[in-house]
């Protein structure tokens, strides 16, 4: 009698947990369709705002000379084409500190074969802590170039070199396998100008692979072959124009992406530079300067901007995609727990009382939510503890909500920027808008799971080896 009573309180309190764990499903998607609404009308004003920016226009005296900073590691197959195109960069005056970061390859081989480097005696500045500097070299060919040589510090170690070494008031961060679009710079520092508390500024991340690209310059946009490739896509269009959009219009980006990002160099300095006990330096600056300003009560904005585009090669491979995935999910725990001070905080504005604990819930809990409420959606069928009604409205909340926001955020670039015009194009981009929330989207959050998992455990994190294709080298074209 006592186990079948027990047997009945199991079974229930399993199907009481299967309803939470649909309810947490709807607010989750409910909350990304808010800001999904919210992207729409910030999209919409950024689009009348800047009507006339393809009209040509001069040069202006007010234009800040920026500092473009490029850490390299390992980077031999794709340096030189990041580099030819930054320096076709329109823009005023700016400077390309490219930072050798103790490559064991043939990076800084590449670099003073094509750009003509020779040894320049240049005496070190150390505002913010970083690796020996081994030696620096300048272009004879390109006046704004240099490259550091430094020994192996990690990511953070060499941008924080490249401040050190930068000589301009702004610095734009920037992967070594990226590729700027030409006008770039001037649209990423237009948040400057217009509004002298920005402190940082960041722009959209596209997926070069696919793209034609000659000697640097993106000529012509294509779609990858690889529909993993075409999953991240969709991906990184839901994250930019929906996520960061939304979060900006209220002064509560918690991310801007190390591959491309404009940031006060003075600020960054006072913050005490980029921290190199985390992999995600990227996000964690910036959680760290809401944090610094919001507490101290300085007025500032961090702002996100969608047409400034950075394209970059994504991977192709599931083990290279699982090692950035479960990354970022790990630089995602660092990022916010090494700040859960801004968390609530009673200075810490929409930053802390809105974004924090939605990125808390949604992004750094949501894996976990999400693989555990499969499981035991699936165990609870096989003991019969859960009704098939009950299934189908677990599925149906998690798959048609999924599908919606991937396909909206395909429409909305559809709507904006066009970037893929040609039918066939976005015909491919809406089956995978739909394909991916079927196996691919699940097993992404059992990699940001495991991401989590050995964060908690304090398992070293291996960065892993990115299988490169010939798409930022030029040789190499998409449909």
């Amino acid at each position: 009698m006592n186990g079948a009573l027990w047997e009945v309180l199991s079974q229930s309190w399993l199907a009481s947990l299967e309803w939470i764990f649909i309810a947490y499903f709807i607010m989750f998607n409910g909350s990304y369709i808010a800001l999904n609404l919210l992207s729409l009308l910030s999209l919409r004003r950024h689009m009348d705002r800047h009507s006339l920016d393809h009209l040509p226009s001069a040069y202006s005296s007010f234009d800040p000379p920026i500092s473009v900073l490029v850490p390299a590691f390992n980077e031999e197959a794709t340096v030189v084409a990041s580099v030819r195109s930054l320096l076709q960069l329109d823009y005023a005056e700016f400077e390309i500190v490219v930072i050798n970061d103790g490559s064991t390859d043939g990076t800084l081989t590449e670099l003073t074969r094509e750009f003509s480097l020779l040894p320049f005696p240049e005496a070190p500045r150390v505002s913010v802590p970083c690796q020996e500097v081994r030696g620096v070299y300048r272009s004879m060919r390109y006046t704004n170039l240099r490259v550091v040589d430094k020994a192996n510090g990690g990511k953070a170690d060499a941008l924080n070199t490249g401040i050190n070494a930068s000589r301009y008031p702004l610095f734009c961060a920037v992967d070594a396998d990226s590729i700027l679009q030409r006008d770039s710079l001037s649209r990423a520092v237009a948040p400057f100008l217009e509004d002298p508390r920005t402190i940082a500024s960041g722009g959209s991340i596209r997926i070069a692979n696919g793209c034609q690209i000659k000697r640097g310059f993106l000529v012509e946009v294509g779609l990858p072959q690889s529909l993993l490739a075409r999953f991240q896509i969709v991906e990184y269009l839901r994250a930019f124009l929906f996520g960061r959009l939304g979060w900006s219009s209220l002064n509560a980006v918690l991310i801007v992406s190390g591959a491309f990002g404009l940031f006060k160099k003075s600020e960054v300095i006072a913050a005490g530079g980029y921290r190199t006990d985390t992999v995600g330096e990227d996000m964690e600056l910036i959680v760290r300067l809401h944090r610094l300003n919001r507490l101290r009560g300085t007025p500032y904005r961090i702002t996100y901007i969608p047409d400034p585009i950075c394209w970059t090669e994504a991977p192709e491979t599931l083990e290279v995609l699982r090692n950035q995935r479960t990354r970022w999910q790990r630089g995602l725990a660092e990022s916010l727990t090494m700040n859960w001070r801004l968390l609530f905080h009673p200075r810490s504005g929409l930053a802390g009382w809105l974004a924090f604990p939605f990125f808390v819930l949604f992004e750094l809990l949501g894996p976990v939510i999400e693989v555990v409420g499969y499981a035991l959606m699936i165990v609870g069928i096989m003991l019969g503890a859960v009704s098939w009604e009950a299934f189908e409205i677990f599925m149906f909340v998690a798959l048609s909500f999924g599908i919606l926001l991937s396909v909206t955020a395909l429409l909305l670039e559809e709507l904006s920027f066009r970037l893929y015009p040609k039918p066939a194009q976005l015909a491919r981009l809406f089956v995978a808008a739909i394909a991916e929330n079927f196996g691919y989207r699940q097993l992404v959050a059992v990699w940001r799971l495991q991401g989590m998992l050995r964060w908690m455990v304090g398992a070293k994190q291996r960065w892993g080896v990115m299988t490169r294709t010939d798409t930022l080298r030029g040789d190499k074209s998409g449909t």
